[in-house]
């Protein structure tokens, strides 16, 4: 089959993903084998090509937002010819205490999709079905592929944030999965702040519904009671916490992270306010969202490559040259 493959990380610009032929991979116990229809492109994504984050496994095919149909291994949940996603965590142990305790996302020995275990930039994937879902029907593939992580991470986040109905939300950054969360957002009756770099994800934001669209780290006119970074910088984490109002929460939405300034205590954090990291996601996370975006109609805007042009696409991402999200169509 095609794939793109990373060997050696290195900067996007020097296309470090090669497109070549590799050996169609074989389902095992416990499995189900996908034929790719679409696979999303994930900021993280980015931080591996790159090396930002350290390489687990080499080579290995990237890409963890993945629509296929299951052509080996169905279950009853996965029929024969089925849709299905996949997401982030390719597995975790379910022995380990977090696990136990029903907090999977931060399990001790997880495995990653395009990490851990190749991912979907390709014609095939291997998943375990159990962290497989079927998906809904509404929407079209590359709709439904940004949902699988940008999408359900930024449910997420907007969970550890404790958003509830009504309030005022800060998104910093909006990206892929920002722009997703502000239809969510807007379905809560919340009031959206948007503090983004770039005049084009500005004029997206605006268009959008958002009350009020400033600068990456501008101040909104407004105290927020919840705030969700998206961009990877410590800058930003500070100008949501100094927007927020007492008792308020800032959800940090990365997974890597260039730095953390020094701040002042006694103005910006006392008062109980709350910084907050979110680490991956649940499979309860990813079932209740999937469901809530059908019901909302959640429908991104996307942007497709080839998989031939997987380099290209990883380089928008890099430099925010797309509004919404890309996606790999194989």
């Amino acid at each position: 089959m095609r794939a793109a493959i990373l060997r050696v990380p290195g900067p996007v610009g020097g296309r470090p993903l090669e497109i070549g032929e590799v050996a169609k991979p074989v389902c095992g116990p416990g499995e189900v084998l996908l034929s790719v229809r679409a696979c999303g492109v994930c900021r993280t994504d980015l931080h591996i090509t790159e090396g930002e984050l350290p390489p687990h496994r080499s080579p290995v095919v990237l890409g963890h937002q993945i629509v296929g149909d299951v052509v080996d291994g169905a279950t009853a949940l996965l029929p024969l010819g089925a849709r299905a996603g996949v997401s982030w965590i390719a597995g975790t142990d379910g022995s380990c205490t977090y696990c136990r305790r029903g907090m999977e996302n931060l399990c001790d020995a997880p495995s990653f999709t395009g990490y851990d275990v190749d991912g979907g930039y390709a014609q095939f994937a291997v998943t375990r079905a159990d962290f497989t879902y079927p998906l809904p029907e509404r929407l079209d593939d590359e709709q439904v592929a940004p949902l699988l992580c940008a999408g359900i991470i930024g449910f997420r986040a907007l969970r550890v944030a404790g958003v509830e109905h009504g309030e005022r939300v800060g998104l910093y950054g909006f990206g892929s999965s920002a722009s997703l969360m502000i239809d969510v957002l807007h379905a809560w009756n919340c009031d959206v702040y948007v503090a983004t770099r770039g005049a084009s994800h500005q004029k997206l934001a605006r268009s959008r519904g958002a009350l009020w669209v400033g600068d990456a780290t501008e101040k909104p006119p407004v105290r927020l009671d919840r705030a969700v970074t998206f961009a990877p910088s410590g800058e930003v984490v500070i100008a949501a916490l100094s927007a927020l109002r007492k008792g308020g929460v800032v959800a940090i939405n990365a997974i890597h992270l260039d730095g953390m300034p020094a701040f002042d205590y006694d103005s910006l954090l006392w008062g109980e306010r709350q910084i907050r990291s979110v680490a991956n996601m649940t499979r309860k996370d990813a079932t209740d969202f999937l469901k809530l975006a059908e019901e909302i109609d959640l429908r991104p805007k996307v942007t497709r490559f080839a998989l031939a042009d997987v380099n290209e696409a990883l380089l928008a991402v890099k430099n925010d040259a797309i509004d919404g999200a890309a996606v790999i169509i194989p």
